[in-house]
């Protein structure tokens, strides 16, 4: 597995219209995200399979990993680098097995410090933890402390974090031990996203 670098981990939109959820993916990772995950709620089996495969090849020309939210058979059918799991995802044990030792395989933590423990052990390649801030695409998640970042240092994973980030409340999550930054509102509904990434890109360059 290639390291993961610190930095904007950019996560999809609920978009039907695959034609623009590329292009602004697209200016997107011109703006500097080093992750991006595929996540739909919405789509069926074939969208999503469809999506998937186009972000794929996309992530390929930026050299940027492709993960799967949820959906281990969608990940290995298409040859993406990994995948996500959340809390009813199935266990990371047969995620791995499933796809290889090479995969990156990041685990929702929520705010459960054991949770994220539990997941270090068990091989996981990064944690995440959130909501850090109110969010509109998870209005009811539970906050997660800022703490948590720094309490999770020691388990010696890359720690991402998630929920109502934006540019400007980001930098004080990275400040206190954020590795990666994952959005999806403040980055796909930005009036330029390819700016909005490299303003978060730039958080990183000051820490």
């Amino acid at each position: 597995m290639t390291p993961l670098r610190r930095g904007l981990y950019a996560i999809t939109p609920d978009w039907h219209d695959t034609e623009r959820l590329l292009a602004v993916t697209d200016a997107i990772l011109a703006g500097g995200a080093v992750l991006l995950q595929y996540r739909n709620k919405a789509a069926d089996a074939a969208l999503a399979h469809t999506q998937a495969s186009a972000l794929l090849a996309l992530c390929r020309r930026y050299q940027v990993p492709l993960l799967i939210n949820d959906d281990v058979a969608l990940a290995a059918a298409i040859g993406a680098d990994g995948a996500h799991i959340g809390r009813d995802d199935g266990e990371l044990a047969s995620a791995r097995a499933r796809l290889g030792a090479r995969a990156i395989l990041g685990v929702s933590c929520y705010a459960d410090l054991d949770r994220a423990r539990d997941a270090a052990n068990g091989g996981a390649d990064y944690v995440a933890f959130g909501a850090m801030f109110a969010s509109p695409t998870k209005p009811h998640a539970p906050p997660a402390p800022v703490s948590l970042l720094r309490e999770a240092r020691p388990l010696g994973k890359p720690v991402a974090c998630i929920g109502g980030i934006t540019a400007e409340n980001g930098g004080a999550l990275v400040a206190a031990g954020a590795d990666l930054l994952a959005v999806i509102s403040d980055l796909y509904e930005a009036a330029a996203p390819r700016e909005r990434a490299a303003a978060y890109t730039a958080l990183f360059a000051d820490h």
